[in-house]
């Protein structure tokens, strides 16, 4: 064979072998494409939940612009979501119901957050069990006017014994306030505060009652303020004594300038203030 047809055969040998190995590779590639592609179709199954479209403070209304269904993806549904498939004519349904508690856009609207709109403001707010009772206040006796709807107090009752010391007691712990004079809601960021008369409490019965019996017995009744962080906090103090006349709890005695701590009737003991 000539050396010149030989040279010719052995290019076509190799540019045949070099043709096999690309067309396996695109074969391949379009191979792994198509897997890809697959697994990018494959997506969780999302069910319609109902969210607010906007944040929702205590006291407001769910209006129709206040509520949107949202795709929430099936495997994150909790109990309690209300969505399309089980209840779809909520929006019609819940508007102008109440809101209990703070409800942020995007969030599932769930129905322990919101009340019966036809029924009084003001009881739909109140969890099952719960009086609202209602104090005066004036700017000396609410941390100078700042104490607003949904703010945490204690309450301190101070009076004047017979031999005119001042004695001071907390009565009531980590109360939740529910109103300033008719405002149930925070007022937004940068709005000007308007001092209140009454602040109206939320109470369980026996916390109504010494509440009750404090307003009469005291010369004043003065709400601290307390951290928003103390709200997940007990609320169980209450002076019960006050209803039976018990004077064997800790409380304090201001004379001239010395508080008295005392823990009966007969014993004290003096701090300097």
């Amino acid at each position: 064979m000539k050396p010149a047809r030989l040279i010719i055969l052995t290019v076509a040998l190799v540019a045949a072998a070099g043709a096999a190995f690309m067309a396996m590779n695109l074969t391949g590639e379009e191979r792994v494409v198509q897997l890809q592609a697959e697994t990018v179709v494959q997506k969780e199954p999302v069910v319609d939940v109902l969210v607010a479209s906007a944040n929702l403070p205590v006291g407001s209304k769910l209006t129709d612009e206040a509520m949107i269904w949202k795709s929430w993806p099936e495997g994150s549904i909790s109990e309690g979501f209300i969505t399309k498939s089980t209840r779809p004519e909520a929006l019609t349904e819940l508007k102008d119901a109440i809101v209990r508690l703070p409800i942020f856009e995007g969030e599932p609207i769930r129905p322990e957050k919101i009340a019966d709109g036809n029924n009084a403001v003001l009881s739909s707010l109140l969890p099952a069990g719960k009086r609202a009772v209602a104090t005066e206040i004036s700017v000396s006796t609410s941390a100078g006017g700042f104490i607003l709807p949904n703010d945490r107090v204690d309450v301190i009752m101070v009076k004047k014994d017979e031999d005119g010391t001042y004695v001071t007691e907390t009565i009531l712990s980590n109360i939740r306030v529910l109103a300033i004079d008719q405002e149930i809601q925070e007022r937004e960021e940068g709005a000007k505060t308007v001092v209140g008369t009454t602040a109206t409490l939320e109470l369980n019965p026996d916390q109504a009652k010494v509440i009750a019996v404090a307003q009469q017995m005291a010369d004043r009744l003065t709400l601290a303020l307390r951290s928003v962080a103390d709200a997940q906090e007990s609320d169980s103090l209450v002076a019960d004594h006050l209803l039976s006349g018990d004077s064997g709890t800790s409380i304090q005695v201001i004379k001239s300038g010395v508080i008295q701590k005392l823990n009966d009737p007969g014993a004290a003991t003096q701090d300097q203030h």
